[in-house]
């Protein structure tokens, strides 16, 4: 079995990693065995639970299985597989955590599913020039209380607890992107095994920079890939001073115009916001059944500031004055650490609180982002459009980056509501572009929203995109089916 692997390795191709016949979803007992070989027998399953549960995200998109799911251990053994299943064809998908939101671990060829979580370690942390380089495995919130007493933090936070190389291979983004950006403007260097092996550091071994002009972006190139190029199996991030204080705010609003129209006036102002939410009066009501509170059920705004105690005053003053502009009541704001936690919780939860409004039903969460100045227009349209169909939902968003979703519940088993919800989404999508904007602004393309990328960059852009996958990944066994 040793020398057939080093074969495989080598790229000398004996045998094949399907069946005989070449039916998609039958491993050969030999490549079965040659994984086992690379990783260990314990770290290989063929288990259909295992394989469909590394089959879906949080998605809408229907399961499809891997046909193996691996666990390596370290990136010697990710590279081993990458050559192992190039050689033999076998379409190789990523798996982090699995909370993506566009179908992106489905394994639409079947093939073998690389699960990096086993490799959890903080390789190096280097506070005097605010870097961390991290495994697959080390999640956002892990990572933020390994750094709780160096006075530093990571501020990307997509609600969920995700893997921070899978947010790095999303592109994602999160509540606080409106003052310390996406993952696109936090991610110094990326280690990357590509398609057939090789082992690639984007920004060179080692580097740590915080800018360069030397040759192409690398870097970029795999911020938001979605798996499709290479596996990420280390990251390096820039890290943030944690604030010297932090104020929590909410505000409710007579109307939807109202609070965007605060969003627009708080960012123009040149209020230095770390965060600003919104959520509409659906969102409120779900949010107080789920958390069994008394929030007023109107459009409301979430805000939170960082710095000095002396800055924060000055914030909250300027912050408070343009909402009241725009007929804000209930205008309250926390400082104790206790109190915020309690805040935020009712907006990293909305998620769950509107599936509550219909059990046994699914969410689907749509994504766009426009230019700033066109939000009022679209949110207030969006609203309209969602009462006129009929369907369940709620508006929620990062709207200082002009980023909101629709959380639109449907019952799974029934065609005309699911075909109903696509279509809102396309819709949606489609205002968006009509608006200079983009049809996802940190959940991705995946299986969904490829036409929409079309429309969104044109012709030229696709085929850009399509040659540089071709150039990478010559055979599309990587994470095939998403993105194009």
């Amino acid at each position: 079995m040793a020398s057939l692997l080093r074969v495989a390795t080598w790229g000398l191709c004996p045998w094949r990693g399907y069946c005989s016949k070449g039916t998609q979803g039958a491993l050969s007992d030999g490549f079965v065995a040659a994984l086992k070989a690379v990783v260990g027998p314990p770290h290989v399953s063929m288990a259909a639970a295992v394989r469909e549960q590394h089959g879906r995200d949080e998605s809408m998109h229907r399961c499809q299985p891997p046909d193996a799911v691996v666990w390596p251990q370290n990136v010697d053994q990710v590279c081993r597989l990458a050559a192992l299943c190039y050689c033999q064809g076998v379409p190789i998908i990523p798996f982090g955590t699995g909370t993506g939101l566009e179908g992106g671990v489905c394994a639409v060829q079947g093939g073998v599913c690389i699960n990096l979580t086993h490799m959890d370690r903080i390789v190096e942390l280097n506070p005097e020039d605010f870097s961390v380089v991290v495994e697959p495995g080390v999640t956002h919130k892990a990572l933020n209380t390994h750094l709780r007493d160096s006075g530093l933090w990571f501020p990307v936070d997509p609600g969920a607890d995700a893997s921070l190389c899978g947010m790095a291979a999303t592109g994602a983004s999160g509540t606080n992107a409106v003052r310390y950006g996406t993952m696109r403007e936090n991610v110094l260097n990326l280690e990357v095994v590509l398609p057939d092996g090789r082992l690639l550091h984007t920004a060179g071994p080692g580097r740590h920079f915080r800018k360069s002009a030397a040759g192409y972006n690398l870097t970029g190139l795999f911020v938001g890939s979605e798996g499709t190029l290479g596996l990420i199996t280390a990251t390096t991030l820039r890290l943030h001073p944690a604030p010297e204080a932090t104020v929590v705010a909410t505000c409710a609003f007579p109307s939807v115009q109202a609070a965007v129209d605060s969003t627009v006036h708080i960012l123009q102002a040149a209020v230095p916001v770390a965060r600003i939410e919104f959520l509409d009066d659906v969102m409120m009501d779900a949010c107080n059944r789920h958390n069994k509170l008394n929030c007023s059920v109107a459009p409301t705004l979430f805000l939170e500031f960082h710095g000095s105690e002396q800055a924060l005053a000055e914030q909250l003053r300027q912050a408070e004055e343009i909402t009241q502009h725009n007929g804000a009541f209930h205008f309250f704001w926390a400082k104790e650490a206790e109190e915020r936690s309690r805040l935020w919780t009712v907006r990293h939860n909305a998620w769950y609180a509107v599936l509550a409004l219909r059990p046994g039903c699914k969410g689907y969460s749509t994504d766009v982002c426009v230019p700033i100045s066109r939000l009022p227009e679209i949110l207030v349209r969006t609203k309209e459009d969602l009462k006129a169909s009929g369907l369940t939902g709620a508006i929620v968003g990062h709207v200082g980056d002009g980023n909101f979703h629709c959380i639109l519940l449907v019952d799974p088993e029934d065609p005309e509501e699911l075909h109903r919800v696509g279509a809102f989404a396309q819709q949606l999508g489609r205002q968006a572009l009509a608006l200079h904007g983009t049809c996802t602004g940190e959940h991705g393309i995946g299986l969904g929203k490829q036409q929409l990328l079309q429309e969104e960059v044109g012709a030229v852009g696709v085929e850009t995109m399509r040659q540089l996958k071709a150039m990478l990944d010559p055979r599309g066994l990587m994470n095939p089916g998403k993105v194009l």
